[in-house]
């Protein structure tokens, strides 16, 4: 498993890349990233502090954030040809539902 400066910076980019696209998403008009992106940063953010604190409840937070972070790269990606942000959005999430996954597994 990465160490914890790899996992934080992963959640790191992936709360920048959601912010990012959602605030492209809000001058695009394009509604259905917003809502998954706000969540996905939020959950990024949360399991970020519950990494860095090391707390008891971490493995569960990262099945979720795995899930949300699947999801919005799924949204992103039906719109990354047109959006660079949403194609930043959809690697980065991409690469944190995999980071969780994998502490998962641990």
């Amino acid at each position: 498993m990465k160490n914890f400066i790899d996992l934080a910076k992963a959640f790191e980019a992936c709360i920048i890349n959601c912010e990012i696209c959602i605030t492209d998403s809000i001058i695009q008009g394009n509604n259905e990233c917003i809502g998954i992106c706000r969540d996905c940063a939020d959950i990024c953010s949360l399991a970020l502090r519950f990494e860095a604190r090391g707390s008891k409840f971490r493995h569960e937070l990262y099945a979720i954030c795995a899930k949300v972070c699947k999801a919005c790269a799924e949204e992103c990606s039906k719109h990354a040809e047109h959006h660079h942000c949403c194609k930043e959005c959809e690697t980065t999430c991409k690469h944190c539902a995999f980071l969780c996954n994998e502490l998962l597994a641990a």
